[in-house]
């Protein structure tokens, strides 16, 4: 890879649609709803499940610290509920309550139209050839992640 204008451009491409995607979802999704707390209400609305903070911040690739900072604001809005574990009562975890279900159905309602303009923007057969490769590369990140540095804060 080194010094390979291919892969340059390709992370480069990569890093531009991120940025791009996560300003526009700030400026659509309700002023109350952060990109981090849209993401944890739509993980829990897809996926249900036993899910626990540290599992959250696994799956959005987020510390444990700004995982716990979302749930606190989603709790204190009344979209999740935290709680003890039965069996460890040092666990918590966290369960979406209907009103996160409706703030995440809101959200999602709110970027409809945008992504209605995307999905005009980019035929569907391009995307269909797009898509395989993309998560081939992900998969492949994901699997081979670096370890964290033993300074990172939690």
């Amino acid at each position: 890879m080194h010094n390979d204008p291919v892969w340059e451009q390709l992370f480069a491409e990569i890093a531009a649609i991120q940025q791009l995607t996560s300003a526009a979802l700030r400026n659509l999704l309700p002023p109350l709803l952060s990109p981090a707390g849209f993401g944890v209400l739509d993980r829990l609305a897809r996926q249900p499940g036993a899910w626990t903070p540290s599992r959250l911040a696994a799956q959005t690739q987020v510390t444990k610290g700004a995982m716990t900072n979302t749930l606190q604001r989603l709790e204190t809005a009344g979209l999740v509920q935290l709680e003890r574990d039965g069996k460890d009562g040092r666990a918590r975890r966290v369960s979406l309550l209907p009103a996160g279900l409706a703030a995440r159905d809101a959200a999602l309602a709110s970027i409809a139209p945008h992504m209605a303009m995307i999905t005009n923007a980019l035929p569907r057969h391009q995307a269909r050839v797009v898509v395989p490769l993309l998560e081939q590369l992900r998969v492949w990140l994901d699997n081979h992640r670096p370890p964290p540095h033993s300074d990172a804060h939690d």
